[in-house]
């Protein structure tokens, strides 16, 4: 929980797998399965929780679905982003340059706080940031069933509005066998992952209990981006031929160095001169100049031993679904969530004003500044509950749900220790802000066959929000948004292996704290126009998906970071995102499998004003930051014999600019990566069932590059003239040449 909340491109494979879909599909976006369920009878009764937002393939909606067989072979010990980036029109990064710790998302050019996540039907992301913190729960690959992104608006669901995308994932099935597992995997940076997972099968034939235990360690690719990640889950179910009823706990404890402020370019690309030039530009102090010198691309600013978040997150869930007959269904969940822990930081000649020191007088001379060390409390609890009913009789299926939560936030400030501190004493508090927000939404969705060959969708949903909060940053906040989000489409089924799909949705959704301290947002619109065509037959899922999102008043990252890495948006105006998305998953015999996919799009902010030395200026239409107009994503698997398997999985991400003013400063390169994954299991007639090994080497080629950084202006005035001349900086996050992971897993 972050508080407060280059190499050579390979462009003859870019050209190769791109002409290589679109001769063979005319484009393509995967729904991977024809039925409902993910993993057959099984788990049937577990997706009656997420059925409410899931879409299925009679939805005019864009989504890819994992199930837990696709992610177990690289689930080694990275986080749930980096698991999923092979997915179309997916960009992932992590901090640390490894996939553990801090780790983040974007679909289609929209950030992580417009990712709607969801666990079980139950909002995820936090309520005043509208971020999703991976880090919180480590090692929750391990205990996920299923998941299904959308993309787009996409259907109805809990918690904050989706803008770019919704993932929402379910938990553990419950399991009919007892089994046990012990897990183990070891990588590059000193990587450790252990877990071990039991279930008692079903007792009586009505109950089980499963569990897991999962601890992760990492020294990082950058220098000190260290982590420390413990996490568990832990299930209870009942369920007969009508009923379902589960309780959930599961949480984390994270401990992560920091690495946010990334890398200088020139540090990078090991440009000494540019790297005097980045330590006089930003007047570095010798020991951090120092510091800059004597590194490399693994460069992290910060020193101070302890420059760490220490968070605790748990996680309370009652889920019950009830089969009143053939036709209804209900489920009611209840939920809580509890989570406390600082950012400690060490700051140098610090201003007594910021912390309300008085000024002392040292030596005959007064001192207003100090050396300190501080921690950034967050102290919060989030609660709620969430309904539905499903009514599925002959040609109409309907879902009305909604949900109500409430979110309880404390934010505060404490000085462990001053080099001078006046009459302050330890742990005495500089800030003490607080927070309070309810969201209410209610919605009634309806899929209806018109004919054998053409179903009709309506969405209907009113969200609610109100949200106060105070402090030195935001002020005074109160204010209530009332959201009407419409959504309707038609499919057509031109026969048992073809449809096609038209939708229109309507998404709002209200500023996050930071837009606050950065200013006066507003709440932001978006329109939502998608077409799309499936191809389904049992070796081959093939389909396309043309997009038009028009955004008022959109809230897109400006490139620059707050105090404590968390990225400022601002509104634009008029905006838009129109692309194309094509994905396959196709069988060639019983051996091979190939899943490729291409996402070709535009992202403009429309006649985008900036001051640039001292001088209002229209820039026409410009890029949206962070939206590449080209991603590239391809995995192929071979299977000589049922217990192995092969993998190569490639991504490629065009170039992107990092702000909105089309600067060459920007620039963030386009990049080509290609992982190699190898799972072999050894089957035996023993206590122990079978052992499974697992191998994974990213970045097999060795490509140095930068997935993720940040871009900053600001207006320098020259001392002898009144010349207001704009300065632009940049910094990255470089991500590690080919490393590797190894693991393996013994079944009781």
């Amino acid at each position: 929980m972050r508080l407060l909340n280059k190499g050579k491109t390979p462009r003859i494979k870019i050209v190769f797998i791109t002409l290589g879909l679109v001769g063979l599909t005319m484009g393509l976006h995967s729904q991977e399965q024809k039925e409902d369920s993910l993993n057959g009878k099984k788990i049937v009764l577990d997706e009656v929780f997420v059925s409410a937002v899931r879409a299925t393939n009679e939805s005019p909606v864009t989504y890819s679905n994992l199930k837990k067989e696709e992610i177990a072979p690289r689930n080694l010990g990275q986080d749930i982003p980096i698991l999923i980036n092979f997915l179309p029109s997916v960009v992932t990064t992590s901090d640390a340059g490894a996939g553990v710790g801090y780790t983040g998302i974007r679909v289609r050019g929209s950030d992580a706080t417009r990712v709607n996540v969801t666990i079980n039907g139950i909002p995820y992301n936090d309520s005043e940031s509208h971020g999703t913190f991976w880090v919180n729960m480590p090692d929750f690959a391990s205990s996920t069933e299923s998941l299904q992104l959308q993309r787009g608006v996409g259907t109805s669901t809990n918690g904050a509005g989706a803008f770019g995308a919704s993932l929402n994932l379910l938990t553990d099935a419950v399991s009919e066998e007892a089994y046990g597992r012990i897990s183990s995997s070891y990588g590059s940076f000193n990587t450790f992952r252990n877990n071990i997972k039991f279930s008692t099968g079903l007792l009586n034939d009505h109950f089980e209990i499963a569990g897991r235990l999962s601890r992760i360690t990492s020294d990082g690719y950058i220098d000190r981006a260290s982590s420390e990640l413990d996490s568990y889950f832990l299930q209870g179910a009942f369920k007969d031929e009508n009923t379902l009823v589960k309780v959930l706990l599961f949480g984390g404890h994270e401990i992560t160095y920091q690495a946010w402020y990334g890398t200088p370019l020139a540090r990078i690309n090991n440009d000494l001169e540019g790297v005097e030039k980045f330590i006089s530009d930003n007047g570095l102090s010798e020991a951090e100049a120092e510091n800059l010198r004597n590194s490399d691309r693994r460069y992290n600013y910060y020193t101070y031993e302890n420059e760490e978040d220490n968070y605790k997150q748990n996680h309370a869930q009652l889920l019950w679904n009830q089969e009143i007959s053939d036709a209804w269904n209900t489920n009611l969940a209840f939920h809580y969530t509890r989570g406390r822990g600082y950012f400690e930081q060490f700051r140098q000649d610090d201003d007594f004003s910021t912390y309300g020191f008085e000024p002392l007088t040292v030596n005959g001379e007064e001192v207003n500044t100090t050396d300190l060390i501080r921690r950034r409390w967050l102290d919060n609890h989030f609660y709620g509950a969430v309904v539905s009913a499903k009514y599925d009789h002959r040609n109409l299926n309907l879902i009305i749900g909604g949900g109500w939560n409430k979110y309880d936030g404390d934010h505060y400030g404490e000085i462990i220790w001053a080099r001078y501190a006046g009459n302050s004493e330890i742990r005495d508090r500089y800030y003490d802000d607080g927070s309070a927000k309810t969201d209410f939404n209610g919605f009634t969705k309806a899929n209806y066959k018109l004919s054998q060959n053409w179903n009709i969708f309506g969405d209907l949903q009113y969200r609610r929000v109100a949200y106060q909060a105070n402090g030195e940053e935001t002020g005074i906040v109160a204010d209530t948004f009332g959201f009407f989000n419409p959504k309707v489409g038609i499919l057509y089924d031109f026969n048992k292996n073809n449809n096609f799909y038209f939708s229109f949705a309507v998404a709002n959704r209200e500023p996050n704290r930071n837009d606050y301290e950065n200013g006066n947002p507003k709440p932001e619109r978006l329109h939502d126009y998608e077409l799309g065509w499936r191809y389904v037959t049992p070796k081959t899922q093939l389909s396309t998906n043309a997009y038009f999102m028009n955004y008022k008043d959109q809230l897109v990252l400006t490139g620059e970071l707050n105090d404590v890495g968390a990225p400022l948006r601002a509104n634009v105006g008029d905006s838009y995102r129109l692309g194309l998305e094509m994905d396959a998953n196709i069988a060639f015999g019983d051996n091979f499998q190939w899943s490729p996919n291409i996402s070709l799009s535009t992202n403009k902010n429309r006649d985008f004003v900036f001051q640039r030395d001292g001088q209002i200026q229209n820039l026409g239409n410009t890029n949206i930051s962070f939206s590449p107009n080209l991603i590239v994503g391809n995995r192929l698997t071979f299977r000589p014999s049922e217990n192995l398997q092969v993998s190569t999985l490639t991504k490629y991400v065009g170039k992107q600019y990092m702000g909105n003013i089309d600067s060459e400063v920007s620039i963030l390169d386009a990049y080509f990566q290609t992982d190699l994954n190898v799972q072999y299991e050894i089957t035996t007639k023993s206590f122990v069932k079978s052992i499974v090994l697992s191998g994974l080497v990213n970045n097999i080629f060795n490509t140095l590059y930068q997935s993720n950084g940040y871009f900053y202006t600001y207006d320098d005035t020259w001392s002898n003239t009144d010349t207001i001349t704009t300065i632009e900086g940049a910094g990255y996050y470089p991500q590690a040449g080919i490393n590797f992971l190894i693991g393996a897993t013994v079944n009781f």
